[in-house]
């Protein structure tokens, strides 16, 4: 299994300037992520997935993560996202 913290901890790895919120949906290894970074800006949102997914290819691989629900954001999208709400 593995902690919320050290997903948030190999996203930030891999995105230094993320700003990343994880979850657990149930059983610690059905979680959430919603990840904020300039590094999306300009990328498709599945290529800003596969930018997180990269992070995380160990801990899937292993299925220490058996489910990922994303959410990716620019900071601009962020703003706006947190404005709606």
């Amino acid at each position: 299994m593995i902690s919320l913290d050290q997903v948030k901890q190999q996203i930030q790895a891999a995105l230094p300037d993320a700003e990343v919120m994880v979850n657990d949906l149930g059983g610690g290894d059905h979680l959430e992520a919603v990840v904020v970074s300039a590094a999306f800006t300009g990328q498709s949102r599945v290529k800003q997935h596969q930018m997180v997914y990269g992070a995380l290819k160990d801990a899937l691989a292993s299925e220490a993560i058996h489910a990922l629900a994303l959410k990716t954001f620019t900071p601009e999208a962020w703003t706006v996202a947190r404005q709606t709400a």
